[in-house]
C-alpha cells in the first residue's frame, strides 16, 4: 500500500495543505482579496463622487449657457429698441427739416411776391406820374405850369415811394 502512487499524491497534497496553513497563506489570500475589494470599493466611491461632481459642473454650465442665451436675447431686444428709437428720431428730424425748408421757401416766395408788387406799384406810379406830367404840360402853358408840374411830381413821388 505504501507503494501506490495515489497514496503518495494524497500525502503530498495533505503536506502541501499543511504548509499552506502553517505559513498562513489562506489568511494572506483572504487579506489580499479583502484589500482588493476595498480598493475596488474606494475606486467605485471615487467614481461616484467624480460622476456627481461632473453632473454638478454640467448643470452649472447648462445654467450659465441659459443665462448667456437670455443675456444675448436681452441685448438683441435692446439693440432693436435702440434702432427703432434712432429710426424714429431721424424720421422726426427729417420731417422737422423738411418743414423748416418748406417754411423758408414759402417766406422767400412771399418776399418775392411783395417785392414784385412793390416794383409793379413803383412802375405804375412812375408811369402815372409821367402820364400826368405829360397831360398837365399839354394843358397848362407857361412858367407857372412848369413849376406846378415839378412840384406836384415831387410831392406825388415822395408820398408814393
Amino acid at each position: 500500500m505504501l507503494a501506490t502512487p495515489e497514496l503518495w499524491v494524497l500525502v503530498s497534497f495533505v503536506l502541501f495543505l499543511a504548509l499552506l496553513v502553517y505559513y498562513k497563506i489562506p489568511n494572506r489570500l483572504v487579506k489580499a482579496l479583502d484589500d482588493r475589494a476595498d480598493r475596488i470599493r474606494a475606486d467605485l466611491d471615487e467614481a461616484r463622487r467624480l460622476r456627481e461632481e461632473a453632473q454638478q459642473i454640467l448643470a452649472d454650465y447648462q445654467r450659465k449657457q441659459r443665462e448667456a442665451e437670455k443675456e444675448v436675447e436681452d441685448i438683441i431686444a435692446m439693440a432693436r429698441r435702440e434702432a427703432q428709437f434712432y429710426a424714429d428720431e431721424s424720421s422726426k428730424a427729417l420731417n422737422e427739416s423738411l418743414q423748416r425748408r418748406m417754411k423758408l421757401a414759402e417766406e422767400k416766395i412771399a418776399r418775392a411776391e411783395e417785392q414784385a408788387v412793390l416794383e409793379i406799384r413803383s412802375k405804375s406810379v412812375d408811369a402815372a406820374i409821367a402820364a400826368a406830367g405829360t397831360l398837365i404840360a399839354r394843358e397848362l402853358k407857361g412858367k407857372s405850369a412848369e413849376s406846378l408840374v415839378e412840384k406836384s411830381i415831387r410831392d406825388v413821388s415822395a408820398k408814393l415811394n
